[in-house]
């Protein structure tokens, strides 16, 4: 079967199931809107920055789908309409919601040799688990990888666009990522196409101001290249002999590292090396266990400590993310929230 002939087969069944949901059929309402929920949920991560939130967006998303089902008359797509509804929700919840960014846009950094646990009322950006986002691409559908595509989920780019009023992040979304025209954009967010322009270029230059510098690291989604799997293996070895050196010798200069829920951050290759021989390398601190695994296409680790007794088990620890660009590591980020590891369902080590 021909990709052309395949499409029409599909879009004739969505219209069938469809047809069915509207008259009532909860099962077929479920299959024609199922089919989209992860793709949803990624959408509204990117609007919202907390994969928690996302979840009860997308539930919110299908309960106003089923009411308004009827009214729907296939003048888009079902994955058009449903689009439409998630941003609206996602708006309607930033209302009620502060932004999420990261430690390094909102405070100074601190002295490493002076860290200590303090707590800010403030909410923080989430990690999202690749295992998630793989369940997105389906191989047939182009858009499937766009939605993925790692230049705008890793964390650098989560954390500029949280910096953009709520519709000009919803703008932007729309048009540079999921490929909607402005005609389509204003419709939905009951904007003119003039305004709907306006706000897409307020948010293009804004996103550039915050953004780093593009490298050839920041491309399209594709599988982890050589250079960076030397890396995480030098970086798994400094670790293992809790060699401070070594890990530097890895780091940007103007590399920086952050430990969500605190407030506190570290700048600079030479700052974030005392850090780590004062803390995670320090004569008192229980080893850490390092299981890998992936976060918003970049390399990631799930951290456990080591039991505090021989046959204790590992305790979990914190989500660690980095960023590798040009073969050096720009970003470490560890989410000091042990929970994490349960929605990455990672399993601690032997």
């Amino acid at each position: 079967m021909s990709v052309r002939t395949a499409s029409v087969s599909a879009a004739r069944s969505e219209g069938e199931l469809w047809l069915r949901a509207r008259r009532g059929d909860g099962d077929a309402f479920a299959v024609a809107t199922g089919r989209y929920r992860r793709e949803l949920e990624v959408h509204a991560y990117r609007m919202l920055g907390s994969a928690e939130d996302a979840e009860d967006v997308v539930q919110e998303t299908f309960l106003r789908a089923w009411r308004k089902r009827e009214t729907f008359r296939g003048q888009a797509t079902v994955r058009a309409w449903l689009y439409g509804i998630a941003t609206n929700a996602s708006l309607d919840l930033l209302e009620r919601r502060s932004r999420r960014l990261l430690p390094q846009v909102v405070s100074e950094p601190t002295d490493p040799e002076d860290i200590t646990d303090v707590s800010r009322e403030m909410t923080w950006l989430e990690p999202y688990p690749d295992r998630l986002l793989d369940e997105v691409v389906s191989g047939e559908d182009p858009l499937d990888e766009a939605i993925v595509a790692r230049e705008t989920i890793e964390l650098a780019f989560l954390v500029a666009i949280q910096q953009l009023p709520p519709r000009q992040r919803a703008v932007l979304l729309l048009r540079d990522v999921i490929g909607w025209s402005a005609r389509e954009t204003a419709g939905v967010l009951e904007m003119s196409v003039v305004a709907s322009n306006s706000a897409l270029q307020r948010a293009r230059e804004t996103l550039r101001e915050h953004l780093p510098e593009r490298s050839d690291e920041w491309r399209l989604s594709q599988p982890p290249d050589a250079r960076e799997q030397e890396v995480l293996a030098r970086y798994m070895d400094a670790w293992s002999r809790t060699d401070v050196h070594a890990l530097a010798a890895l780091l940007k200069e103007d590399a920086h590292l952050t430990m969500p829920p605190s407030p506190a951050w570290v700048f600079g290759r030479d700052a974030i090396a005392r850090f780590y021989a004062k803390y995670p390398f320090g004569p008192t601190t229980r080893p850490h266990l390092h299981v890998p695994t992936r976060a918003n296409r970049q390399p990631a680790y799930a951290v456990f400590l080591q039991g505090t007794e021989p046959g204790d088990p590992p305790e979990p620890f914190a989500l660690e993310v980095l960023r590798i660009e040009d073969g050096l590591i720009a970003e470490i980020h560890y989410f000091l929230e042990p929970e994490l590891i349960g929605r990455f369902a990672i399993a601690p080590p032997a």
